[in-house]
């Protein structure tokens, strides 16, 4: 199973945009069903308008569905007639959000957090039914969406097959987060644990939260266990692989440093800085090093292809990776350039040259 990707079309969204009462009758008539009328409406606003779109625009939007990965687990009862009339029948019944859940997880983890941490944790838990039905939905989603796509033709575009797809991943996408959402608590219990001087919990958390999305794409609901169980040993197999890479790179970075060798003429011995003054130096460039967090250092390798890094990455493949915007990437990627390039016109580095 490959990993879904983000179903927002490189088209922005024009107005009007479409509400759950407006949604094409060309449609199957389930996605006009009561209980998606709530996610209908939230999704309206991020749907691309196709209605005056020419013929190059849907051609292009057309070839870019046809490359773009969906990831779902698939069932064989999402082929039987009448299959979506009976998975949106059952009533989902979703609490609403509440802020002292959030208060009472950011007291329970232990750790001096800001208190904007509290939002993310205001989902109340679901019950085995709701999460079943959840799972059951998004997957029914993303395979009617894959259905959809093998029909599309870019030679002879379909306005109403894009628009559709476009619906129909939103759709999965919002049921996504609505498990995600209940469950980040869940993140914050686990990698607390891991948290100490070189793994920062905002760092451990935004690495927590992609294990998590990753979890929810290959959990099969039709086994029976509860997905806690299985995100419970993702998240926490990625918290100890984090805090194991980051343990790994920063001694071979000491140790990098520890083992060059640099070459001295003879009659330059006497006027080179002295044994104690290089060993100061070199812990220095240490230090300058592990001066950068966790994410910053993960970019800057990545984007020069050092250390463990065969090629260099992209701001978006890494993005990715990291589970931020492709701005943020660059931002971080610029604020570690600036913290190295001050760190280096520091006096006490004048001998380097």
């Amino acid at each position: 199973m490959v990993a879904a990707k983000s179903a927002k079309s490189n088209i922005e969204p024009n107005s009007p945009t479409v509400t759950a009462s407006q949604v094409p009758a060309k449609f199957p008539a389930w996605i006009r069903s009561k209980e998606l009328s709530e996610a209908n409406d939230e999704i309206a606003s991020h749907l691309p308008d196709l209605s005056s779109a020419d013929s190059d625009t849907l051609r292009a939007l057309t070839k870019a569905w046809l490359k773009r990965e969906l990831g779902f687990i698939s069932n064989a009862e999402f082929s039987a007639s009448g299959i979506g009339n009976q998975i949106f029948g059952d009533t989902l019944g979703l609490a609403g959000r509440q802020s002292e859940l959030g208060i009472a997880a950011i007291r329970k983890s232990g750790i001096d957090l800001p208190i904007h941490f509290s939002r993310l944790c205001e989902a109340p838990l679901l019950k085995p039914e709701q999460e079943v039905i959840l799972f059951r939905r998004m997957n029914f989603l993303f395979h009617q969406a894959s259905v959809h796509r093998s029909l599309l033709n870019p030679n002879r575009p379909s306005r109403i097959r894009l628009e559709l797809i476009e619906q129909l991943v939103a759709l999965a996408e919002w049921h996504r987060d609505r498990i995600v959402e209940a469950n980040l608590r869940l993140v914050f219990s686990i990698v607390k644990k891991f948290v100490n001087l070189n793994n920062t919990f905002d760092d451990l958390l935004s690495d927590g939260i992609v294990g998590l999305m990753r979890a929810v794409e290959k959990f099969d609901y039709d086994r029976g266990f509860r997905f806690s169980t299985y995100a419970t040993q993702v998240v926490r197999r990625n918290s100890y692989r984090t805090v194991v890479t980051n343990q790994e790179d920063r001694q071979k970075t000491i140790g990098g440093l520890q083992d060059m060798e640099i070459e001295v003429a003879e009659e330059e011995r006497s006027s080179a800085i002295s044994e104690k003054r290089w060993h100061e130096l070199r812990a220095r460039l240490a230090v300058m090093l592990s001066d950068l967090d966790r994410r910053e250092k993960f970019i800057i390798r990545a984007r020069f292809a050092l250390g463990s890094h065969r090629r260099v990455h992209t701001l978006q493949s890494l993005a990715d990776r990291l589970g931020i915007s492709k701005e943020r990437v660059r931002q971080l990627e610029r604020r570690a350039m600036e913290k190295m390039q001050q760190m280096a016109g520091d006096p006490q580095f004048a001998e380097l040259s």
